[in-house]
């Protein structure tokens, strides 16, 4: 198995060092290439997709398919700018020096996706990769079965195998692929999995991008329009039944305010899955039977009460639409990432309150302030920090390419989507190409030195002295 793994990285650090991938040209047929791979077989990737989550078509393709399709579009627009060099301000003493930043590829780079989005999350930060000029090693998670056997069988198909390759299989698997050396790891799941990766990167010094998660919160403070704020976060919590890494975790909210949303959440939750939301095509199944025991026995343990309950069937892998109040925050709803159907609701009785609720945990992946005074969203942003922040609405902030997406402390390192995938997988490589002119000015640096020298040496290398009438 390790021999395997070896050899497959081998051969894309054969291709890399031959300069294959670097130029422009290349990379943008590759990006074309994978854009034709999700096209062709949409239907194919989506019939996947229901297999492993059950997952609508409505929200596979708006999450899976579309989000993928629109950052290839981005960076295909925007990748000959990308890779053009960055001039730099000069001094007087570099005056007539080129001096910019060069944008390199890594190297052989692993990607590790995650079973929650298992197409978004290998392909999305792939883009990145190959534009930079990478070769990638995807690894999808073994989890979701389904998508796991069509990107193994699509990737080699459209895109260069010399290049890029797929990895399958469990974690076995993936302890053999991290024993090679790579240039960079790009991983995306929890947080006790990343501390293994980490521990195995450090042997090769290997530098590490980590897409984690944590309890989201959503705040709903002030005044507020309580049916649009229950719409909205009911559709960010529950779709993919919950399973999304940026899905609100908990709401923040008055005991009013509380009163007079649970009436509009229950609405909400028939308009959107019927009365019966297990007959419902537009609501996902949990990906395990692991999964749905682990979320099965927060229910059970929990203290808080549940005012909005239906029927869970292990057979189907399906837990209903399930809120909770008077849950305390020591209740094990709060003790980690729920990452299911279950909402649970506490009270504040300030909005100062809230901010030292959220300050006294670990920064979240995804902050949600619901409020339709500027006044309170502000404060919250300004008092706060995440991995990203939206108000009045769940989930779309990280749809927009032109936004870093990524956490902050125990949610994540680093950060991709559009440009921002692009600078991860890069080496922002310093570079002063120098003359012989002014090999006078050159002399003040020499020995033997002297005081006088020294202060004119300062002068020449200050930010002020670019202004010189040189």
């Amino acid at each position: 198995m390790e021999t395997q793994s070896q050899a497959v990285v081998d051969k894309l650090r054969a291709a890399f060092r031959s300069g294959v991938t670097l130029p422009e040209q290349f990379r943008r047929s590759q990006l074309t290439q994978l854009m034709s791979m999700i096209k062709d077989n949409e239907e194919q990737i989506l019939e996947a997709l229901h297999k492993d989550l059950a997952k609508p078509k409505f929200e596979a393709v708006l999450s899976e398919v579309d989000i993928v399709i629109n950052d290839l579009h981005y960076a295909l627009a925007n990748l000959k700018s990308w890779m053009q060099p960055e001039y730099v301000s000069k001094n007087l003493a570099t005056k007539f020096d080129d001096c910019f930043v060069r944008r390199e590829p890594l190297g052989v780079v692993l990607i590790i996706g995650a079973w929650n989005y298992p197409l978004h999350l290998v392909l999305l930060p792939m883009i990145g990769a190959i534009a930079a000029g990478n070769c990638v090693v995807l690894k999808p998670s073994e989890v979701s079965p389904a998508t796991d056997r069509v990107v193994a069988e699509l990737v080699p198909k459209y895109l260069s195998q010399e290049c890029y390759a797929v990895v399958s299989g469990g974690a076995e698997e993936t302890k053999a692929l991290l024993r090679n050396r790579f240039d960079h790891i790009f991983y995306t799941g929890s947080q006790s999995v990343a501390r293994s990766i980490l521990q195995t990167a450090a042997v090769h010094l290997t530098p590490v991008t980590l897409e984690l998660g944590g309890k989201c919160p959503c705040v709903i403070y002030g005044q507020v329009d309580v049916a649009a704020a229950a719409r909205r976060l009911i559709w960010s919590k529950f779709f993919n039944a919950g399973q999304s890494c940026v899905a609100p975790d908990y709401v923040l909210c008055s005991p009013a305010t509380r009163d007079a949303l649970l009436p509009a959440v229950k609405k909400s939750l028939e308009d959107f899955y019927g009365k019966e939301p297990q007959a419902s095509p537009d609501f996902s199944r949990i990906v395990s039977d692991r999964h749905w025991t682990r979320l099965v026995e927060l229910l059970k343990k929990t203290s808080g009460r549940i005012v909005v309950e239906g029927e869970s069937n292990q057979k189907d892998k399906y837990i209903a639409p399930t809120v909770v109040v008077d849950v305390s925050e020591d209740d094990i709803l709060m003790k980690e990432e729920i990452f299911g159907p279950i909402l649970p609701i506490l009270t504040i009785d300030s909005l100062e309150q809230g901010i030292d609720f959220i300050n006294q945990r670990e920064k979240p992946l995804a902050l949600y302030v619901f409020s339709n005074e500027s006044s309170v969203v502000n404060t919250v942003l300004e008092n706060t920090s995440s991995g990203g922040f939206c108000s009045n609405d769940g989930i779309l902030h990280m749809t927009l390419p032109g936004l870093p997406f990524g956490g902050v402390g125990a949610s994540g390192w680093g950060s991709y989507h559009g440009r921002w995938g692009f600078e991860t997988f890069t080496h922002r490589r310093a570079v002063m190409l120098r003359g012989w002119a002014l090999e006078r000015l050159n002399g003040l640096r020499y020995p033997p030195y002297a005081d006088d020298r020294l202060s004119w040496l300062r002068w020449t290398a200050s930010p002020k002295s670019s202004c010189s009438i040189l």
